[in-house]
């Protein structure tokens, strides 16, 4: 038998039926994505009716959004998940460092793929290091919104690449987040940067992403995964919204503002907020499953987090949001 899949923000349907409310009356707080995203324009009828092409830009207008240098490869995938679940196959079984907490799926894929998998705080990464075969770090982690310094992060790629060993970073929230991406620093063997349009861009049903690092590993990645891995409509919008760059900058200053109220109305109804994602904030709390339950039958939904216990709540997108979670929040 196979292993269950890791839970999810996002089960708006599940949630509905668990508490008999109408999927339509829902605040969905609980995936961190962007709730007022990238207005996608109209899709050319040629778009639909042609099958996608390498060759049609898309590659360049990444590259120069992710500052790349020439020395690293990037690769557009369906969805930075395509990338990370098929990476650990290009490997040999080892053992593989992961986030705790952290995104599951990246425990999942590797062990799928027979590898032994090690759970670790950014603490013990060091420790660790020199039983590792491969490492793999959000940054900023989903769901505590922590970071690193860039230096650190290279510091454990080279310790790692002395014995040809694997960094993976994924920068899924890392579009706003005060954080530097390691883009820049890509080429050097071993070191792979995950991207996603999902959340910063709030494009989560595009199912597109990238993938940058090592050419030959892309390119093994692409060969694994085999053509039209990406849609052209996804192509398509997707060099559309990272070209627009005058877009980025005014929704970073939009999602600052937003988070930082999120922030006061949390602390208000006696929460913790942290983390440095302006997409969402981590609650640690004791209390994390009344305070889920208690926002559930308002029908505001979270992310709970049992280990260790905590909510992670995303943006309200309008006004009417923000009403509804001040009251929810305030319901006995």
């Amino acid at each position: 038998m196979s292993d269950p899949r890791p839970e999810h923000g996002g089960r708006l349907n599940q949630a509905a039926r668990q508490w008999g409310l109408p999927p339509a009356d829902w605040l969905d707080l609980s995936t961190g994505i962007n709730p007022r995203g990238y207005p996608v324009p109209a899709i050319p009828a040629r778009v639909w009716q042609r099958l996608p092409e390498e060759d049609d830009g898309l590659e360049d207008i990444a590259r120069a959004w992710l500052c790349l240098p020439d020395r690293a490869g990037c690769l557009p995938v369906a969805g930075s998940q395509a990338a990370l679940q098929s990476l650990p196959l290009l490997r040999a079984p080892g053992r593989v460092g992961v986030p705790a907490p952290g995104y599951r799926e990246h425990a999942a894929a590797w062990h799928r793929a027979g590898h032994r998998v090690i759970p670790l705080t950014a603490e013990q990464v060091p420790a660790a290091l020199p039983d590792l075969d491969a490492l793999v770090w959000i940054h900023p982690n989903n769901p505590t919104g922590a970071g690193l310094d860039t230096d650190t992060l290279l510091r454990w790629h080279r310790a790692l690449a002395k014995r040809d060993g694997l960094l993976v970073v994924d920068e899924a929230f890392i579009e706003a987040s005060p954080f530097a991406s390691l883009a820049p620093a890509l080429g050097a063997p071993g070191l792979v940067v995950l991207r996603s349009l999902g959340k910063f861009f709030g494009l989560a049903g595009l199912r597109a992403g990238l993938m940058a690092g090592p050419p030959a590993l892309c390119r093994a990645l692409a060969e694994k995964l085999g053509p039209w891995a990406l849609s052209h409509p996804a192509r398509h919008v997707m060099a559309t919204a990272l070209a627009d760059t005058a877009w980025q900058d005014a929704t970073r200053r939009r999602l600052r503002a937003d988070r930082q109220r999120l922030d006061a109305l949390l602390r208000d109804h006696g929460l913790n907020p942290q983390g440095d994602s302006d997409l969402f904030a981590w609650c640690p709390t004791p209390q994390a499953t009344a305070f889920h339950e208690r926002l559930a039958r308002r029908a505001v939904l979270t992310r709970l987090w049992d280990t260790p216990a905590g909510l992670r709540l995303g943006l309200p997108r309008d006004q009417a949001g923000w009403r509804r979670l001040h009251e929810a929040l305030g319901f006995d």
